[in-house]
């Protein structure tokens, strides 16, 4: 997650915003644990492909609270529970004070339709650190992004539930080609609602998200949003506002923002350098992972095709240390075996390589050069470099050791 209104305030010689947000991870991971994958909706970009059906073979509720105290053993600080529609589950209320009682920072990714006035003093009573209700546009936007007329409306209540109860709530919005026009309605929305914090996802392809991934934005279109998100979120910076702005799913943020900061304020710009060297880009693998509703761990939530184990065969945390699997290997290197322009970039100690998930969906090899890159490659420094080679191709090896062209961290 790249925390844009973290870094801006620093720019500015801000003190950090007030509201509370996640500690950095000390020793494991932070963990998105999607406990259900039926859900309510049938969204367009869903990663996790749910429906309004249950689904065989999900974690009990022993189950649940076992791989919570590995987790908290291995040193995870942060759990982010999610779905499908986490609301669904019964016992959603109940493992979530469990976790909170643990000490993690815990919080709910919904769609938001569900919360209403019958289970919004629960939801409160939990004390969520922060609840993530997603928009896909304005009205007619949203309602056709899920399939379901009056979803926005519904999602909208949600989120003022949540405001009102006292409840750190954000609004998540997935770019894509189809609601791209609707981002500056989206800003004025949360501004005018008061709303915590806006998070914009870059879309990524998996799940239902990866058969419609043609609808991803341009490269244009998004330099042109993310534009205004910085705009946005420096002006509300000047004016000492709360509000806080982060983005996800495209580790070439960072390397725009350094660019967008050089035109603008150039005094600041090796400021800024120094502290997304530190950030260091994509984490997948490393400080991001995710465990889903059958208990499949995997890198991050977008690589469900890609499975590192179970944690009803072996504990979260052996499973999370074990480099055997080549690709873990390869993402929890210091310097990541890519290849391509991504290999070659100027930026690469920024932003670590970018998704690996894009360019495996695209071409089958996790190291190929990230085709959702927005920057061109003389912003990159990539112009004398030969024409592009074919992709390499890649298989997963077994699980016996690992391939020779790639070393232990």
């Amino acid at each position: 997650m790249f925390r844009l209104t973290r870094y801006l305030q620093q720019l500015a010689g801000a003190p950090p915003s007030a509201t509370r947000s996640a500690p950095a991870p000390p020793t494991g991971p932070v963990v998105i644990w999607n406990l259900i994958r039926r859900c309510n909706l049938t969204c367009k970009h869903c990663y996790a492909t749910s429906a309004d059906r249950p689904f065989s073979g999900e974690l009990e509720h022993d189950e649940a609270l076992e791989v919570m105290h590995d987790l908290q053993r291995f040193g995870v600080p942060v759990l982010i529970l999610s779905g499908g529609e986490p609301l669904l589950r019964e016992d959603i209320f109940a493992l979530s004070a469990h976790a909170k009682a643990m000490g993690f920072y815990v919080g709910l990714s919904s769609n938001g339709t569900l919360i209403d006035t019958d289970n919004i003093a629960a939801i409160a009573a939990v004390g969520y650190d922060y609840v993530g209700i997603s928009l896909d546009g304005l009205r007619d936007t949203h309602d056709r992004f899920r399939r379901k007329a009056g979803s926005f409306d519904a999602a909208l209540r949600g989120i003022r539930l949540c405001r009102d109860a006292g409840i750190k709530v954000g609004l998540r919005f997935t770019l894509t080609r189809d609601n791209a026009d609707d981002l500056p309605g989206l800003l004025a929305l949360m501004e005018e609602e008061a709303i915590d914090k806006f998070y914009l996802s870059h879309l990524n392809y998996a799940g239902r998200g990866n058969r419609n991934r043609a609808s991803d934005v341009q490269h244009q279109m998004t330099r042109a949003a993310m534009n205004l998100l910085f705009e946005t979120c420096w002006q509300q910076v000047v004016a000492g506002q709360a509000a806080e702005f982060v983005t996800g799913n495209n580790d070439a943020d960072g390397p725009y923002l350094l660019q967008w900061v050089k035109q603008r304020f150039p005094d600041k710009a090796p400021l800024l350098q120094n502290l997304l060297r530190r950030w260091g880009g994509n984490a997948s693998g490393v400080n991001i992972a995710n465990i889903d509703n059958l208990g499949n761990v995997h890198p991050d939530t977008m690589w469900w095709d890609y499975t590192l184990g179970n944690v009803r065969e072996r504990p979260f945390s052996a499973i999370w240390a074990d480099t055997s699997d080549p690709l873990m290997a390869g993402l929890k290197r210091p310097q990541r075996p890519l290849e391509g322009r991504c290999a070659d970039c100027r930026f690469l100690d920024l932003c670590g390589g970018n998704s690996r998930t894009r360019a495996w969906q695209l071409t089958g090899n996790p190291w190929a050069e990230d085709p959702g890159c927005y920057l061109s490659d003389e912003e990159i420094g990539v112009t004398d470099r030969p024409a592009r080679l074919a992709v390499t191709p890649w298989r997963r090896p077994r699980r016996l050791g690992l391939p020779v062209d790639v070393e232990q961290p």
